[in-house]
């Protein structure tokens, strides 16, 4: 076992440094955002929302982590890694909090446009910082490691919830995304920018030479198929905790709050290992081919989870789901992170992560409004056709590279 993780161990202090920044400002990324869908009922009931309107609510926070993930990365190119990391998590902590001092939907919608805005910075500067001081041959790891702090801060979601909700209301329960802003105090004394950047670094990135050639052909790929796996996520995870909570007589399962937290953090536990396995997959074999094997197998697994009526098959379904329907996100972060020059990188990733946000953003107002004529189990199938489609799509990847050839890539 401790073999597994001798390239952890081993690694440098400035190495776990920055895998330790980018991963807790994912995690902390994760909670803040994923709050909203585990109180979507009491908002919906207090703020007399339509399915579609809350819907509508999340789609605007994917817009604007589309635009904060563009602007952040440009800007982490240009000041550096680090300091655009703090940024982005300031931002979105600060807009959580304010969440729960919204007392009208427009007030609601103002607080949520700006936590998409620092959501979205979060990920193109954390995946650069990793992408940048981890070599080739651990490069997978290290990223799906910070990705797998997805699945933990979305699991500390539901805790928080099944603790503070039933005691102080929905709108404490925002007041906890605050966190994050104390973790960037210890990023601005202990992480470095990673020297790659400093040697490439340049005052005005030639941002043009994304959208030419090659490194065009590797936008539109990436963009466009993370555009199908950001729609599938979101409208299935968006709307999952509602479809479990939901009474079984509008075709939900009828779980109580604690339930429905502990059949979400059973689930995240099989996303924390689909993450991880990932890398360690990606490290040894093809990025490409285990990446669109991930993809079909969530496609072929969410009807299955739909269509079940029994929650304790739910809770032993829920952990493949997690696992196959989010894992793939590990090797989208070393893919993309792999087909850009350094001093360009965390631009092409905020524009090839976040342009799919944008088209991933009409996934909750989809999937809500579509519940309400065929019921949210039926709406939720949509996903499973974005799953394949965006593995239809990565076939277009460009072919593995070997290690040396990543090596070069990302040095």
């Amino acid at each position: 076992m401790h073999a597994l993780y001798d390239w952890l161990f081993s690694a440098s202090r400035d190495q776990k440094r920055a895998l330790l920044a980018a991963a807790l400002g994912w995690m902390l990324d994760s909670m803040d955002v994923m709050l909203y869908a585990f109180v979507l009922g009491p908002v919906q009931r207090e703020m007399h929302l339509t399915s579609a309107e809350a819907g509508a609510m999340m789609s605007a926070t994917l817009i604007a982590a589309a635009i904060g993930g563009i602007g952040f990365g440009l800007w982490a190119d240009r000041i550096g890694r680090t300091r655009a990391l703090m940024g982005s998590m300031l931002l979105y902590s600060v807009a959580t909090a304010l969440c729960g001092l919204s007392h009208s939907a427009a007030e609601l919608a103002v607080y949520r446009i700006l936590l998409g805005l620092g959501m979205g910075g979060e990920w193109a500067c954390g995946a650069a910082l990793v992408a940048e001081t981890w070599p080739a041959q651990n490069r997978g790891k290290a990223l799906a490691v910070v990705q797998s702090f997805w699945a933990i801060g979305y699991a500390l979601g539901a805790a928080i919830v099944a603790v503070v909700l039933p005691h102080f209301g929905w709108r404490a329960v925002f007041f906890a995304g605050i966190a994050p802003a104390l973790l960037t105090l210890w990023i601005r004394r202990k992480v470095h920018e990673p020297e790659v950047f400093e040697r490439q670094r340049v005052a005005r990135p030639p941002v043009r030479e994304l959208f030419r050639g090659r490194l065009g052909r590797g936008m539109l790929v990436c963009a466009t198929m993370n555009a199908a796996t950001l729609f599938a996520w979101w409208g299935l995870f968006t709307w999952l905790p509602r479809f479990l909570s939901m009474p079984v007589a509008q075709g939900g399962h009828g779980l109580s709050i604690l339930q429905t937290s502990g059949w979400t953090i059973v689930m995240q536990a099989g996303m924390f290992l689909g993450y991880l396995t990932f890398g360690y997959l990606a490290d040894s074999f093809s990025r490409k081919y285990t990446y669109i094997a991930y993809l079909l197998i969530a496609a072929a697994l969410v009807p299955v989870y739909t269509s079940v009526r029994s929650p304790q098959v739910l809770l032993v379904i829920g952990p493949l789901v997690g696992f196959f329907g989010t894992g793939y996100f590990s090797g989208f972060s070393v893919i993309a992170s792999e087909l850009f020059p350094a001093h360009l990188r965390a631009s092409a990733l905020g524009f090839v992560y976040n342009i799919g946000r944008v088209v991933s953003a009409a996934a909750p107002w989809m999937i809500g409004g579509l519940s309400q004529r065929a019921g949210l189990g039926t709406a939720l199938g949509l996903t499973s056709v974005a799953f394949m489609l965006a593995a239809g799509i990565a076939m277009a990847l460009e072919d593995p590279p070997t290690e040396a050839m990543a090596r070069t890539a990302a040095e």
